[in-house]
């Protein structure tokens, strides 16, 4: 069913991308904001991964550079029947993470160094095993391809306002095409919301399933959430934009970018986790231990030199 929601607010974010189109310049320019919908999402099937990474100064570790984490992700990736994703790591002290590529063939996890600081290993888990559940389903590809349609409409609805009219069509006028300006971004950024939120009750569902154990997901939400609003990402509240990708909203809420919010509510997040939580009996599978039989709360990431316990 959420595949299928997911697909009525794609086609209705297409639908008001080429009503703008012909608001400005009739049928021709319906047909002109669809070939740039087209263009831009061809662009961005190609590079959007590189242009993220990129924009959040990601670098790629290996086994030698971040053994434990890569080792994580090996892990859980071949729990999930993925191939193995790149791995990247983000500068940043807030604790985050994101996934990105066109196809699980070309996949990318990113997380910062706040995230490898301040959870546990089985909190990270639940991280990389939601992030993993995106890749699965594809939502990198799809939460590509609506920001890059969102964000043509607020550049059309712009260009509409100095260009709103033609011959076979008068145009919205000045009062309708202020009226454009505003509402058509609102529309996109809630049908915008609207598509991310469904895919990231399907990310938290998967990806619980993926690590064995809900709680490991909801404790890693919860600390991530607190962390959010104290700690600000600063790239991220430069291009607000690139806010939906991250398993939790990284604006700060200072500003009128974050009005609303592209996540569903964290406690909703927690409380569908506890309930599948309830449902499996908490006995999902689980990671390897170390040589004592348990799991360390903390970790050594990405120290060259060593490997850690569960290296």
């Amino acid at each position: 069913m959420s595949y299928f929601k997911t697909a009525i607010l794609l086609a209705g974010l297409t639908g008001l991308f080429m009503g703008v189109g012909y608001l400005i310049g009739g049928g021709s320019g319906a047909l002109i904001a669809l070939l740039i919908a087209a263009a831009t999402n061809v662009f961005a099937y190609w590079n959007s991964d590189r242009m993220v990474l990129s924009m959040y100064g990601a670098h790629e570790v290996d086994r030698n550079s971040a053994p434990d984490l890569v080792h994580l992700v090996a892990e859980l990736a071949g729990r999930a029947g993925l191939p193995m994703p790149r791995v990247f790591v983000m500068d940043e002290a807030q604790p985050n993470a994101f996934a990105t590529g066109r196809n699980p063939q070309n996949a990318a996890v990113a997380v910062t160094t706040g995230l490898m600081q301040q959870l546990s290993r089985e909190e990270l888990a639940g991280v990389i095993a939601h992030e993993l559940a995106h890749v699965k389903n594809h939502d990198t590809l799809l939460m590509t391809v609506t920001a890059t349609i969102a964000g043509a409409i607020s550049m059309l609805a712009q260009f509409g306002m100095f260009f709103g009219g033609n011959r076979n069509n008068n145009g919205p006028g000045v009062i309708g095409s202020i009226a454009m300006m505003i509402l058509a971004p609102l529309g996109a950024m809630l049908v915008q919301m609207a598509i991310s939120r469904t895919r990231e009750y399907a990310a938290d569902d998967l990806g619980a399933r993926i690590c064995g154990q809900p709680m490991w997901l909801a404790s890693a939400l919860a600390k991530i959430a607190s962390a959010a609003h104290q700690v600000p990402n600063m790239e991220a509240e430069r291009n607000p934009a690139t806010a939906h990708m991250f398993i939790i909203n990284p604006l700060s809420g200072q500003g009128m970018d974050n009005l609303f919010t592209t996540h569903p509510a964290t406690e909703n997040r927690i409380a569908a986790l506890q309930q599948l939580a309830a449902q499996m009996g908490a006995q999902g599978g689980t990671l390897s231990m170390n040589s004592r039989g348990n799991y360390p709360r903390r970790s050594p990431w990405g120290r060259p030199a060593s490997r850690g316990p569960w290296g």
